[in-house]
């Protein structure tokens, strides 16, 4: 193993000290933390699976260090982390310190933000095989501010996670959540991001990694671990079906349909976007579902045109570039602008 990864937090008074005069251990579901995504939060320690989750705290002082568990990993998760918006430097999370220093002190602001977690290791089922497992935060942190942001989620599959999104291989290295859509509509609109993209996954096919099918994950961080309800989520935008190729209409439809009523239940007053995916796979059936749905603030989305392979949107016949999640978050940008 190599490098680690540092995480934030957000505290108020300076904690208590210990006897070597370190600052104590903040836990990882301290108020003090601001994440987004889906993490699971414990006393013990925070979990994301999902690329483009993120976490952001304020310190004084020099540097804080994050600590991690990655007694089971075998493929590190990657993450960035920036301070005071300065350029964001890569590490992988596979030891268990991360020191993340500052000039002067501060006040200091860190965002973390996961760039992969690998899509073909075990990230479902603990012990998992990466993700990111966040165990606390050592630092005089301070209070968070919170301001009321419009909430953006986003589910779909490979694309959705940002495999090979900076080039043609499915590594981690050529994958980057940060630079797929969800996190780049989300930055342009000032937005609180939940971005759950799964490998291979589809409404009816699982996942790489043991992630189950979109339906069985929906509502779930991972194995044994219910997700934060998207009860208060603004826009929800879904991007499903490329992975069922394998399904006719008769099983694919009402798999579908099902999947956008338990979002419409779990969150009764988001504007939903159903994505015609990008390779057109079960276009007409998802057009169909959304209309025999009628629910006025169900939308079916048609990204006809949207990409190019001629123009190099593509690394492959079916992931975008990171040119081309540009060309999708401009699109998608100019439908949620309205309603700013």
């Amino acid at each position: 193993m190599s490098t680690a990864v540092a995480v934030g937090l957000l505290a108020g008074a300076t904690p208590p000290v210990l006897a070597s005069g370190e600052p104590d251990l903040v836990r990882p579901d301290d108020r003090r933390l601001v994440y987004e995504g889906h993490w699971s939060r414990t006393a013990e320690a925070a979990v994301t699976v999902n690329s483009g989750s993120r976490l952001r705290f304020r310190f004084t002082g020099g540097s804080v260090r994050a600590q991690f568990d990655a007694t089971s990993v075998t493929v590190p998760a990657q993450i960035y982390v920036s301070v005071d918006g300065g350029p964001k430097r890569l590490y992988a999370v596979d030891r268990s310190d991360l020191d993340i220093g500052a000039p002067g002190r501060g006040p200091h602001t860190v965002e973390l933000s996961v760039k992969d977690v690998f899509s073909r290791a075990n990230r479902w089922t603990p012990p998992l095989e990466t993700g990111v497992v966040l165990t606390g935060i050592r630092g005089r942190l301070l209070p968070r501010h919170d301001a009321r942001k419009r909430e953006l989620v986003f589910y779909g599959d490979s694309i959705t996670q940002g495999v090979l999104a900076l080039c043609a291989v499915n590594t981690s290295d050529c994958a980057d959540g940060t630079a797929a859509y969800p996190t780049l509509v989300a930055d342009a609109l000032h937005a609180s991001l939940t971005q759950v993209g799964f490998g291979r996954q589809g409404v009816l096919r699982t996942g790489n990694g043991g992630v189950p099918d979109a339906g069985s994950a929906y509502g779930w961080n991972h194995a044994g671990s219910p997700a934060r309800s998207d009860r208060n989520a603004d826009v929800i935008v879904v991007n499903q079906g490329t992975n069922d190729t394998a399904y006719g209409p008769a099983e694919f439809r009402p798999a579908y349909r099902a999947y956008l009523v338990r979002m419409r239940t779990a969150a009764p007053h988001a504007r939903i976007l159903a994505l015609r995916p990008f390779d057109g796979s079960h276009a007409d059936d998802i057009a169909a579902v959304v209309d025999e749905l009628a629910d006025r603030r169900t939308e079916f989305v048609d990204t006809t045109g949207w990409l190019s392979a001629a123009d190099g949107d593509f690394h492959d016949t079916v992931h975008p570039s990171a040119q081309g999640h540009l060309r999708v978050a401009d699109r998608l940008i100019s439908l949620l602008d309205k309603e700013r």
